[in-house]
């Protein structure tokens, strides 16, 4: 079969502005707008890759990134050598990544990625009813980052852009526990 490489390359170029305008337009339509923080962030239990039960409410006073990721989602694995990081840089400051896998693997397949990934914070096996409790998460990766103080900072869905998540993370750092955490935190 022989073809005109001329029509190939506009094959090529045509594919290549459509996903281009496609990639765009999906952004578009799937970008969160900025959640007020009125909203508390939902508390749940999940099972850690260890077996033990973790709540959000584990981490009171903490700023939290809440990552529902799974192991086949190539943006997941494009921002979560940044969350490494992060961890890094800010945990000493009152930071906790926290991910949530959403995917059907097995624990020892999920851990065993985690583990390749250089994971340096909690990996929970995720349940459908704790995503609804978020709204859904109907696209991967998707992030909540939760203040000191309980409340939802901001909602990342998809691939943001490691400057832009570091703000939010800042913004949830400079948060203050309300006074029900502070007075929890000091009877515990």
């Amino acid at each position: 079969m022989n073809r005109n490489p001329l029509a190939l390359v506009v094959l090529a170029f045509v594919v290549a502005l459509a996903l281009y305008f496609g990639y765009h337009e999906a952004r578009k339509q799937g970008a969160a707008p900025r959640i007020t923080r009125s909203i508390i962030a939902p508390d749940f239990a999940l099972a850690s890759l260890d077996g033990k039960t973790t709540r959000l409410s584990d981490f009171r006073g903490k700023a939290v990134l809440l990552n529902f990721w799974a192991t086949w989602c190539t943006p997941c694995k494009i921002e979560m050598p940044w969350f490494v990081d992060f961890q890094r840089q800010y945990g000493g400051q009152g930071l906790q990544i926290v991910g949530v896998a959403m995917d059907d693997a097995s624990k020892e397949d999920i851990a065993k990625f985690a583990k390749d990934m250089g994971v340096n914070y909690p990996i929970l096996i995720g349940k459908e009813s704790v995503a609804d409790e978020y709204g859904g998460v109907g696209a991967l990766p998707q992030s909540f980052v939760i203040g000191r103080d309980g409340r939802i900072v901001d909602k990342i869905v998809g691939l943001m852009g490691k400057a832009d998540i570091e703000e939010s993370i800042k913004k949830a750092l400079n948060t203050r526990p309300s006074a029900n955490q502070a007075s929890a935190k000091s009877v515990q």
